[in-house]
Order: C-alpha cells, then sequence, then structure tokens
C-alpha cells in the first residue's frame, strides 16, 4: 500500500505535511485471497488541515476543495472495483476528522497489485509510471514478502525541511494476518501476536522516507499438513 494516488491524494498532498497515522493491513486466506486496508488519520492535523483548504494554492499546485476531493475519492473507488481480482471495494470518508480508509477483497496478491496501478494509471491519465511497477507483494503459500510502494518513497523525498520535520510526529503501522501460525520473520522489528497468526511493525514516516528497507520483511509459516 502502502502503497495509491488518487485514493491517497489527501496522503500526499496534505498527510506528508502533517501529523498522520497510517495504518497498511493485509489479511491472507488459505487460497491466497484476503482482503487489503489501508487506513489515513489526519485527526490531530485537522486544523492544519483546514487552514490548507482555505488557501487557493500551496506550493504553486491548486488547493482542491473538498467537494474535489470527494468526486476524486468516488472516481478512484468505482475505477478500483472494475478491475479484475478486486472486490468489495469501500472509501470510508471522514472531512470533518479526515479520517479514511480503503478497503477491498482480492483474489490473489498480484491481482491487488495490477488492480491498484491499473486504477492510478487510470484516474492520472499516465502510463507506465515507474514507481508502480515495483512489486510490493510476494506470496507464494507459506511466505510473504513485503515493502512498501516506491511511490510513497518518492513523494517523501520531494518534501520541504518544514514538512519533513512533521513527518517524526507520525506513525506507519504495517500489519500482516495469517490463516495458520507464523515460524519467523526476516525483520528483527517485527512482532508477532501471541496466537502467532499476525504480525506487525510499526515506525515513523520520517524514518521510512529515510531507509524504505524499514518496513520490508519476509514472514515464513509454518508448513501445510497434507
Amino acid at each position: 500500500m502502502r502503497i495509491l494516488k488518487t485514493f491517497l491524494i489527501l496522503f500526499l498532498f496534505f498527510g506528508l505535511s502533517s501529523c498522520l497515522e497510517i495504518i497498511d493491513d493485509i489479511s491472507l486466506n488459505a487460497d491466497g485471497s484476503g482482503t487489503f486496508k489501508y487506513t489515513l488519520n489526519l485527526s490531530s492535523s485537522k486544523s492544519r488541515v483546514n487552514t490548507i483548504l482555505s488557501l487557493d494554492s500551496l506550493d504553486g499546485k491548486k488547493v482542491p476543495s473538498i467537494d474535489e476531493l470527494k468526486t476524486k475519492i468516488s472516481s478512484f473507488k468505482t475505477n478500483l472495483e472494475n478491475q479484475e481480482g478486486v472486490s468489495n471495494v469501500t472509501i470510508e470518508s471522514d472531512f470533518v476528522n479526515f479520517f479514511f480508509r480503503l478497503t477491498c477483497d482480492f483474489e490473489s496478491v498480484t491481482k491487488l497489485q495490477d488492480g491498484l496501478k491499473k486504477a492510478i494509471e487510470d484516474e492520472t491519465n499516465e502510463t507506465n509510471i515507474p514507481e508502480l511497477e515495483h512489486i510490493w507483494l510476494s506470496w507464494d503459500g507459506s511466505k510473504l514478502v513485503r515493502s512498501i510502494p516506491e511511490i510513497t518513497v518518492k513523494k517523501a523525498k520531494e518534501l520541504s525541511a518544514e514538512d519533513i520535520e512533521l513527518l517524526k510526529l507520525g506513525t506507519y503501522t504495517s500489519i500482516s494476518r495469517f490463516p495458520r501460525t507464523v515460524l519467523k520473520c526476516d525483520n528483527t522489528s517485527a512482532i508477532i501476536s501471541k496466537n502467532n497468526l499476525n504480525v506487525m511493525i510499526k515506525t515513523n514516516p520520517y524514518a521510512l522516507s529515510e531507509n524504505a528497507n524499514l518496513l520490508e520483511n519476509t514472514i515464513y509459516l509454518v508448513p501445510n499438513k497434507n
């Protein structure tokens, strides 16, 4: 997810210049299908966001109105739910507290990545976006390899010094949920839940902008019983 250019216009335009909470949550089923959730919470910075929304432009870019943002989010939702292998797309939008959550089901992690990539390209009228070619999820039935989309890191590196300082106040949480026991993880910062079915890594957006490898992880599950 990480990791969604049109839905995450608030993340790219506001989120990276505010105190924010991001939760990147993926649940896998035994057959490789699953559910993806991406939560963006700007409630602790809603005064700053409202200030930005009152401007005509910021850093030479037009500031969209709330109505325009709602239209973009709705358009992205429709586009994503029309992608092969992606279903049950919902986007929760709270423009009072600036809380947003994208949820969708997928037939495979490949279908999820392809669907998001195609939806973003359609919404932005761009193709062959280099950052979207990055494979940030891989699942072979026994291990999950995770990272974050390169476009997230690229945007972070374009920030001003003031915005970079604000990133230090935020949190980025990556959660992976499985249908059977987790055996081990490669990332030493990962925390395995007491029931051994979930894995979490938590950092802040600033640290992540400096080192995208912080959320990279290979998670190994116990072998299937035949």
